[in-house]
């Protein structure tokens, strides 16, 4: 899959699953779980269990049907680590090292910033986008704020993003959203897959802009 396509696919997908869990097998059925229910941008964060052995298995199981990413890259060795796992983008809590070492790498990054300066920050130093986290402290409102002075700011919010709130951040600007635990729920610890595959519909027709799905 060209990794070039990566910006494309963000904004036309809208949606990126975030995996965190306390059991690799778990984790991983939870990444096959999703691309079969059609979410096919996927970050597993590196403090899952495994995390890099997740993300070589999930690679090699998915192959083209998926972007498989990292999340939670703070240093160069993590970055590496989820490299030669196989992971085609990654996503960082700050701007730092996962960041300037992922750009070297030639893998798109969402790097995690709050402030304007940290957003600013983040796009200078070649990120792909702005993880806005976490946004819950500010919600929609905030995210519109700063699009007022960055009107071309790549800005996908993460942290607390249930279904009912992916239209008001899309209506603020945002390009996309990062969800966690309101769409994986506890199926990374080894919980419901049934429950996961609704939640995964529900949240991919909000951010096409469908009815929820019942």
């Amino acid at each position: 899959m060209d990794l070039a396509d990566f910006p494309h696919r963000l904004s036309h997908r809208r949606l990126a699953a975030i995996v965190r869990g306390r059991s690799a097998h778990a984790a991983l059925h939870t990444v096959l779980t999703l691309v079969e229910e059609g979410v096919d941008l996927i970050e597993v964060s590196l403090n899952t269990d495994d995390a890099c052995g997740v993300i070589a298995k999930a690679v090699r199981s998915v192959g083209q049907d998926a972007f498989i990413g990292a999340g939670t890259v703070v240093t160069r060795h993590d970055l590496l680590c989820a490299q030669d796992a196989g992971a085609t983008w990654v996503v960082t809590p700050v701007v730092g090292e996962g960041v300037t070492a992922a750009v070297e790498q030639g893998l798109p990054v969402l790097a995690g910033a709050l402030t304007p300066t940290e957003a600013a920050t983040a796009m200078a130093a070649g990120a792909t986008a702005v993880k806005l986290f976490p946004a819950s402290i500010g919600g929609p409102a905030y995210l519109r704020a700063l699009k007022d002075p960055f009107p071309d700011l790549p800005l996908v919010p993460v942290g607390g993003v249930d279904a009912q709130a992916i239209p008001e951040y899309f209506a603020a600007g945002a390009l996309a959203v990062g969800v966690g635990s309101p769409l994986v729920g506890d199926a990374a610890h080894g919980g419901d897959l049934d429950g996961l595959r609704l939640r995964a519909r529900r949240f991919r027709a909000a951010c096409q802009g469908e009815e929820r799905a019942a």
